[in-house]
């Protein structure tokens, strides 16, 4: 079998069979969608783990490779386009790679897009990495009309090139066979010239470092380097060690923009363009191409007004998607329960207690798998396949503007589209924002979301008993709020926000495998860290109303719900249900009525009052969890505190002004 056509090497944990060859650590680099997670899937299959950075909330993905004799721990750095300080993903991957010192770096490359990626295949030979280029997706490069060279272009960059399609498993096995190399036989590593005028100055700062011996494991042409761009973390790091050469550098950056006018650092930016421009010219033929499908695409998608019209449908149609077929799901598996084992809804302090806590168990059970199954499950489904097909970063793009005027950039809209589905992972995943400040900014906005669990109140209590249109105005209204709260809390978060740097990947027919492995990835986390406090906190209502806890609380809110809210004494006992879980505030109702006939205790005014006070106060327990976690207990609490203040000055103001229109 040809090597180009040999299968991807399997994952295994089994211990290699010649006990004198070496462990070895590969890292896996490049920019967003190019490849990388697929490489990564291939590569360590079951055997990964997925956590922390030490110190950081970025994702640490590491797994185990058995290859010829050979144990290997591949590590997927995050997605980057430089090595700046701009963002913590660029900080993680940089101190690794310089620090950690992997013995191969595999750089990950769109062939499609091949200049621009190089951009930072150039800064990992700057930093003098054990490089494998693996030139990924050269099936769409050649459906673009483009053709490769490899020969020419590993002579241009010095380092190993492999052609690969990792959708498929080509040129994974010779990725991997050609890192070993690597690791295993130590070369010098390529240095690329710029310019003269540039070379000069780089030269003149280098060789100062050397002859200091600042004892750094950068390499000193890097720190050169870095010097120049006035790298805000390299520069006081070196000037710790020799504030001449920091100075010295300040005088060559000021001698070089003086020159050139124009900044040290986009100076040597240009040079890797340049360069970039060069090393491509040299090894990429392009023929004649006519428009497909997915230009097509990309023009609408993209288009000033069609790209907006885009954006919204397919925003509309997840959460419509997630609506019908969540209810119709939930239906089936609650009658399915209901004739295992049916649960009397209402609380009750006369039977047994082992009989209230058993029933509040199943209860629990019962509303996650009713939650959890016919909800999320469909959002995560259909959310993973529009996000693979490329179209999600089409929708970022063109609601930068709109996500700017909350100190977001386009970016923030995915995980806030998350949080329809279930605020918990939503949070999680605002570690791809690049700044503390945006990921807390985009955490707070995902907090008035209405997920899953919001989102049944608004329909079983407003759509079924007051009307569809209250239900859809209601989400109006809290996605007003969403804006005019993130104004606020910009202007009252220090900091600035930075602008959109994403991947638009190109248009591709989803992989069902990728598809479904993504969706359980994020159902898996909801069910781990949700799944128990349902259970616990349905068993825990249970023994609470049944010891007589409830009662006086809701007494005591009596001054709130009833005057400033408008709404009856008991519902002070729902609201405090709604902080285990949202749904309880429905369930709640119907067991405290013991009727699922709500107009019964509620006016239809106190219905939509109640659903719009429930879809904006304290999130649930996951929830706070969650963000404590990510942000701190302060953080948590204070952006708690802006949830219940902002759901009862609003719920208080729009009982007044309904009032005015509708009776009461």
């Amino acid at each position: 079998m040809p090597p180009h056509t040999q299968p991807p090497p399997k994952p295994t944990n089994k211990t290699p069979n010649n006990k004198h060859a070496p462990a070895l650590t590969f890292a896996l680099a490049g920019n967003a969608n190019v490849g990388k997670s697929v490489i990564f899937n291939q590569l360590t299959g079951s055997s990964q783990i997925i956590g922390n950075w030490p110190g950081k909330t970025i994702d640490r993905a590491e797994g185990t490779l058995n290859f010829e004799g050979h144990n290997i721990k591949i590590i997927d750095l995050p997605g980057i386009y430089s090595f700046s300080t701009f963002s913590m993903e660029e900080i993680v991957s940089r101190d690794y790679i310089a620090l950690e010192k992997p013995h191969a770096v595999i750089n990950v490359v769109d062939a499609s897009v091949l200049e621009r990626n190089l951009f930072f295949t150039l800064q990992l030979i700057e930093m003098h990495a054990p490089l494998v280029l693996c030139l990924n997706q050269v099936d769409v490069a050649k459906n673009k009309g483009m053709l490769i060279d490899k020969d020419k272009l590993q002579t241009a960059l010095g380092i190993p090139v492999i052609l690969a399609t990792a959708i498929r498993g080509e040129g994974i096995y010779d990725v991997v066979r050609e890192a070993v190399k690597v690791a295993t036989h130590k070369q010098n590593p390529p240095t690329l010239k710029y310019r003269q005028p540039i070379e000069e100055k780089i030269n003149q700062l280098q060789q100062l470092i050397t002859k200091e011996n600042l004892d750094l494991q950068y390499p000193p042409r890097w720190l050169a380097i870095k010097l120049l761009e006035g790298d805000s973390e390299i520069t006081p790091l070196i000037a710790n060690k020799s504030p001449p050469i920091v100075e010295t550098s300040k005088q060559i950056a000021a001698e070089l923009e003086h020159n050139c006018q124009e900044p040290c650092f986009s100076l040597i930016a240009s040079e890797r363009y340049a360069l970039a421009n060069q090393i491509t010219a040299t090894a990429l033929q392009q023929s004649e191409r006519t428009n497909t499908l997915s230009d097509k695409l990309e023009w609408l998608t993209t288009h000033k007004i069609w790209g907006y019209l885009t954006a919204i449908g397919v925003i509309a149609g997840l959460l419509l998607w997630t609506f019908f077929i969540g209810n119709t799901l939930s239906g089936i598996i609650t009658n399915v329960l209901n004739f295992i084992y049916p649960v009397d809804p209402t609380l009750t302090t006369e039977l047994p207690l082992l009989t209230i806590l058993l029933n509040g168990l199943w209860g629990g059970f019962s509303a996650g798998l009713t939650l959890i199954i016919p909800f999320v499950i469909p959002f995560y489904l259909l959310l993973a396949f529009i996000e693979d097909s490329g179209i999600l970063t089409r929708v970022a793009f063109m609601m930068d503007s709109a996500m700017h005027k909350m100190g977001l950039h386009g970016k923030a809209l995915i995980p806030i589209i998350l949080g329809y589905g279930c605020n918990v992972p939503a949070i999680q995943a605002c570690k791809i924002m690049e700044t503390r400040r945006e990921r807390l900014l985009a955490a707070f906005a995902i907090t008035f979301a209405p997920c899953s669990a919001r989102t049944l109140i608004l329909f079983g209590m407003v759509g079924l008993f007051v009307g569809i249109q209250w239900a859809l105005l209601l989400y109006v209204i809290d996605i007003a709020v969403i804006f005019a709260l993130g104004r606020i809390a910009m202007k009252a978060v220090p900091g600035k926000s930075t602008g959109l740097i994403m991947e638009l990947s190109n248009f591709k027919l989803p992989s069902l495998k990728v598809v479904l492995k993504q969706t359980w990835t994020r159902t898996k986390s909801i069910i781990y860290v949700v799944f128990p406090i349902y259970l616990v906190g349905s068993t825990l209502i249970q023994a609470a109303y049944a010891l007589n806890i409830l009662s006086p609380l809701s007494e005591a809110l009596a001054p709130l719900t009833v005057w400033w809210l408008g709404l009856p004494a008991f519902a002070g006992v729902l609201l405090i249900l709604g902080t285990i879980r949202k749904e309880f505030v429905l369930i709640g109702a119907v067991a405290i009525l013991s009727t699922t006939n709500l107009l019964v205790g509620f006016t239809p005014v106190q219905l939509v009052i109640l659903a719009l006070v429930a879809m904006l106060y304290l999130p649930c327990v996951s929830t706070i969890a969650i963000l404590g976690k990510e942000f701190g207990w302060k953080a948590a609490a204070i952006i708690s505190v802006a949830n219940i203040g902002a759901a009862l000055i609003i719920g208080g103001i729009a009982f007044r002004l309904i009032s005015l229109f509708v009776p009461v």
